[in-house]
């Protein structure tokens, strides 16, 4: 199914508009998600909204919003009075200002999404407000309305498209010093700094975000099919520690030497070649309803007695990972 667009409106750059669509660019519906369920009986757990004081249940049309000002006391706020203040949207996405893609701060990021031409006019114009985008080396900065709040967007070029990333206001973003000013001022020797200047070298690379695996997903993964399969779950050992670094210099001094050994992990990373997976895995997650549970059961029994070591493969096999630091 072709992904839904979260809003549909006008580009516009000075005299040149056109139709665009406004779509997310990530998504986590493929992350493994649970319901909670009663233990005893194996159902769902509905949540209701009650009353805190007399612990009645409270219709929809008997709820609104309030803010609170004291321990008892809330502003009761209708949704007609929300309605009144909401922005109402343009429908259009007008380019402000140019900025250089340098001058905008990361904390200020907040999601990106794609941004498209919507139907078959207009093309023309995206590729002219595009181009010019991407000639000026520059990120055009505009804003949009979505759910009755303005955003503020920077759009700039991505292949035959536009990325636009919504922005945090100022008042949304901490101030670092809050958390900075306890931080010690330490002098750092030359010979230290070498070193650590080295180990980066030595771990430098191109980012490839395909080489890294969300391991604690796949561990959900793993988890589900083999209890889906019937096969028993063991404890994982608690990883070992090292203990407390005493000299700075000698850790690394040691961290140099390890990288030049190279690690048992790094060197299975080396000859392991990443696994195609296969079509139809993911459906292995899909719950078995009806009447089916019952003989699902007992086959995965069958199977885990007859070849336990034969059990299906993880829905999404492992990436390879960088070494970790």
């Amino acid at each position: 199914m072709a992904p839904r667009a979260n809003w549909k409106g006008f580009l516009r750059l000075s005299l040149v508009t056109c139709p665009v669509a406004l779509y997310p660019a990530t998504s986590d519906t493929e992350k493994v998600s649970f319901n909670q369920i009663n233990r005893k009986t194996g159902h769902r757990i509905k949540y209701a909204k009650v009353d805190a004081e007399t612990g009645e249940e409270v219709a929809s049309e008997d709820i609104m919003k309030g803010y609170k000002i004291d321990t008892d006391t809330y502003i009761e706020v209708s949704k007609d009075e929300l309605d009144d203040i909401a922005l109402e949207s343009t429908r259009t996405i007008e380019i402000d200002e140019f900025v250089p893609k340098s001058d905008i701060d990361g904390r200020y990021l907040i999601r990106p999404y794609y941004l498209v031409p919507d139907g078959k006019v207009g093309h023309d114009a995206f590729a002219v407000i595009r181009e010019t985008i991407r000639s000026m080396d520059k990120v055009a900065i505009g804003r949009v309305v979505l759910t009755n709040r303005e955003h503020i967007i920077a759009l700039e070029p991505l292949e035959k498209g536009l990325m636009g990333t919504l922005l945090r206001y100022p008042y949304e973003v901490r101030n670092e010093q809050e958390y900075f000013d306890d931080i010690q001022d330490v002098k750092i020797t030359k010979d230290m700094l070498d070193l650590a200047k080295h180990i980066v070298e030595q771990k430098s690379a191109s980012f490839e975000p395909e080489q890294f695996e969300d391991r604690y997903e796949q561990a959900l993964i793993d988890l589900i099919n083999q209890k889906r399969n019937g096969l028993s779950t063991k404890a994982k050992a608690a990883p070992k520690t090292s203990g407390n670094v005493i000299n700075l210099m000698d850790a690394l001094k040691r961290s140099i030497a390890s990288e030049k050994d190279g690690t048992p992990a790094a060197a299975k990373a080396k000859g392991k070649k990443p696994k195609k997976a296969a079509a139809g895995q993911r459906e292995m997650l899909l719950p078995i309803s009806g009447s089916g549970k019952r003989a699902a059961k007992e086959t995965a029994k069958e199977t885990a007695k007859e070849a336990p070591k034969k059990a299906e493969k993880p829905v999404r096999t492992a990436a390879r990972t960088k070494k970790a630091g």
